[in-house]
């Protein structure tokens, strides 16, 4: 009787039946996004979508955005939790295209690691799905690749890109800015998905493990780091309907803090300061900060510091803003108001990431307690 023949695929590390089951397992978390737009279900080689309603608009602008999660992958990996990941990353992705107003459509998937452990990607994926469903996204596809000898067994990482619509004359933005604009924050969930290189460095160098019980939060360190990003899409998409042309422009508070996200979408010549006082940065900020034995306003250009969002509203609107924003359970606050023309004296951050827009800076002190 001949020998079974080999599979040099599988030899050189590659597990394609793993990656087949993977998909088995995901499929019905796929599914569930898939309204009647999205055609050809899940497994070709490219997502459908029936775009005949955008004939519906005036005159439809696509916007798009693409991000992952960065090292914050390392701690989920670190105690074999995924559940989560994948909220996170629909939260850096689709919440992006909110900022210009858009509605989200759908989105695709990329997840690369050193090795498929089946339930392990279908975790990853069913975290993508749900959080796609509560955005109003449909997962229309993905991809699983593996990379051994480049990643380690049980390492991956996980990236994201969305497409979503708006309609031309309703881009939000810094050209919509006027002096006196209110700018209103809206709480984050903690850490989200930015700073977990400085977050990992402060916890290795202090001897904690993942494992270990966080007092202060009352679980283990690692599930605490993993809270998982706010989903504001939504409420934001229902804020701006609601207002009626009251909201100009919004931020996501990313990499690069508050200063440098606000400052990206206000305009030339205009300026904003920030109050410390109107809020204090939830605990996982201020215990970290503890740890390291550095400052909250050290972190600033790296952490949101319990800012997830920046909104600037007509100033006859603001009132109206965060009471909305609290039925949607998400605590709003005003932190600050643009002005435009001569600044106050002193140091300013002036845009970012290739935008030359206004200027911002922190003042003030944070609160000692809740807002």
């Amino acid at each position: 009787m001949a020998a079974s023949p080999t599979n040099p695929y599988s030899e050189a590390g590659v597990d394609t039946a793993a990656g087949d089951l993977a998909v088995e397992l995901m499929k019905s978390s796929v599914r569930a996004t898939h309204g009647p737009e999205v055609l050809g279900g899940v497994g070709g080689f490219a997502g459908l979508f029936d775009a005949s309603a955008l004939r519906d608009f005036r005159r439809p602008l696509l916007a798009t955005s693409t991000d992952g999660v960065g090292t914050k992958v390392a701690i989920a990996q670190a105690i074999d939790k995924h559940d989560t990941i994948g909220q996170d990353l629909v939260g850096m992705v689709v919440d992006d295209i909110v900022v210009v107003g858009a509605k989200p459509l759908f989105m695709t998937d990329y997840i690369a690691c050193g090795k498929v452990f089946p339930q392990r990607i279908a975790d990853i994926v069913r975290g993508i799905a749900e959080a796609c469903s509560a955005t109003g996204t449909a997962l229309v596809g993905g991809e699983t690749a593996e990379h051994p000898g480049l990643l380690g067994p049980r390492d991956y990482d996980v990236a994201g890109a969305a497409t979503g619509v708006v309609e031309a004359d309703g881009i939000l933005g810094a050209d919509r800015v006027q002096d006196g604009d209110v700018v209103i924050a809206v709480e984050s969930s903690g850490l989200h998905s930015n700073g977990y290189s400085l977050v990992r460095h402060i916890v290795t160098n202090a001897g904690i493990g993942y494992g270990d019980n966080a007092a202060d939060f009352g679980t283990t360190w690692g599930e605490a780091l993993l809270e998982p990003t706010r989903l504001y899409t939504l409420p934001l998409l229902r804020l701006i309907e609601q207002l009626g042309g009251g909201v100009h422009s919004l931020s996501h508070v990313t990499g690069g803090g508050i200063a440098a996200n606000l400052a990206r979408v206000l305009p030339q010549g205009s300026w904003a300061e920030v109050d410390r006082s109107t809020w204090s940065p939830s605990p996982v900020f201020r215990v970290l900060s503890d740890i390291a034995g550095s400052t909250l306003e050290s972190a600033e250009g790296t952490w949101n510091l319990g800012i997830g969002f920046l909104a600037i509203i007509a100033a006859d609107k603001k009132d109206a803003a965060i009471a909305a924003l609290a039925a949607e359970g998400m605590p709003a606050w005003q932190v600050g108001t643009v002005g435009f023309g001569a600044r106050p004296a002193g140091e300013f951050e002036q845009g970012a990431k290739g935008v030359d827009g206004g200027a911002v800076r922190l003042v003030g002190a944070y609160a000692d307690g809740a807002k």
